[in-house]
């Protein structure tokens, strides 16, 4: 800092004095009242020389001597300035010379002044990368849009062409099964019509059915076997309007056998009426039965096989008491049941075997159970002649049949 002058005559000397304007002084001109001469300014970037400082006292600005001009002192509490390079390179410098008005600079805008603390950055939260978007390489750059647009061309070209290639194979493999199922159709067709010489009698008339919740309010049931009749025609066998309206289809052959229940109060006749007619035929004949309601008529009911010495010996018209007709399309069988007392009691009016069995019905052979007997026997023999069909004949002999 440029050094401090003494106050003028009649100043308190309490204030430094701004050191003149730079350059010459005028010829001939007087220094201030008072103010002794300022020596020549040093060279630029040197410092000057000042004598050994002496204590100063307080409110009073240091004098001039001889020697040269006296550094003011420094700030309390501050460090030295480092004076500057000699070579003229940066570094820190002596604070500037007060301004023109007076006023002394901050000194916390010193070069040397303490610099606030470093408050350290807050914590970042590290960078996670996901995958990356439709449309970018593994290097995170966008892909040309033609590249794009062709890479899905080809795409949807390529499941256009598989979609029609599944289509075509469903569409062959249809035909295919198709035909293998109309073929397979005609070969049971036409097995099962020679069942009626070929399967031993046990497959068809099994000598004890299970009927597993075939009885009343689903109660088990178990029959026997007490009977078997001949093979025959049909002539005999059906009520005079029954028998004609089964004419259609012709008969080839007729199998009967007759059950009996655990107790042996119930007696059930069950039959196997072989047609000559087709496929056609069987679904036309079945078709009638159904619309016309042919099977639920008292007048068109079958005949029971009453076996001498027997519990089905008393068995006849009379005591007929339900009945059930069913004619198969998968096969040229008609299967029939009809069921009544064994001790020979009539049986009043009939009753179709499916309305017996229903729920709520209060007519005699529902309550008896007997048209569960009908329909539980009936269903139990059309299951095994249609497995007959389909698997091969046992090498030993037949068993109880169970079908729940």
């Amino acid at each position: 800092m440029p050094p401090a002058v003494p106050g003028g005559t009649g100043g308190s000397g309490s204030g430094p004095v701004p050191p003149r304007a730079p350059g010459p002084a005028p010829s001939g001109a007087a220094p201030a009242s008072g103010v002794p001469a300022s020596p020549s300014a040093p060279a630029p970037g040197r410092v000057p020389r000042s004598a050994p400082e002496r204590p100063l006292t307080p409110g009073r600005a240091p004098d001039a001597t001889a020697g040269g001009t006296r550094v003011p002192p420094r700030p309390p509490g501050r460090p030295p300035a480092a004076p500057a390079p000699a070579d003229g390179t940066s570094g820190p410098r002596f604070a500037p010379a007060p301004a023109a008005g007076g006023v002394a600079p901050d000194p916390a805008l010193s070069w040397s002044a303490a610099q606030p603390p470093v408050v350290p950055p807050a914590v970042v939260r590290p960078f996670v990368s996901f995958g990356l978007p439709e449309g970018y390489d593994g290097r995170g750059r966008p892909k040309p849009i033609g590249e794009r647009m062709r890479s899905r061309t080809v795409a949807a070209a390529a499941c256009v062409v598989l979609g029609f290639g599944l289509i075509g194979g469903a569409v062959t493999g249809s035909w295919l099964t198709g035909d293998s199922g109309a073929a397979q159709h005609r070969d049971t067709f036409t097995a099962a019509a020679d069942l009626w010489h070929s399967a031993p009698v046990d497959r068809l008339f099994p000598p004890t059915l299970q009927g597993t919740g075939a009885g009343p309010g689903g109660a088990d049931r178990t029959w026997t076997r007490i009977a078997v009749a001949p093979d025959s025609g049909c002539a005999n066998a059906f009520d005079p309007l029954l028998y004609r309206a089964l004419a259609p289809a012709g008969c080839r052959r007729l199998l009967r056998a007759t059950y009996t229940d655990a107790t042996q109060s119930f007696v059930t006749t069950v039959g196997l009426m072989f047609t000559k007619a087709d496929a056609a035929a069987m679904n036309t004949l079945a078709g009638r039965f159904k619309n016309e309601g042919l099977g639920r008529r008292t007048d068109l009911m079958p005949r029971p096989y009453a076996a001498k010495g027997t519990a089905a010996e008393h068995f006849g018209d009379r005591q007929r008491a339900s009945w059930t007709v069913s004619v198969l399309t998968d096969a040229p069988v008609v299967v029939y049941a009809v069921s009544g007392w064994a001790d020979g009691r009539s049986a009043g009016t009939p009753e179709p075997a499916a309305e017996a069995a229903g729920s709520g019905a209060t007519t005699a052979p529902a309550q008896a159970g007997l048209g569960n007997e009908a329909q539980g026997i009936a269903d139990r023999v059309e299951r095994g002649l249609r497995k007959t069909v389909t698997s091969p004949a046992p090498t030993s002999g037949a068993g109880a049949e169970d079908a729940s």
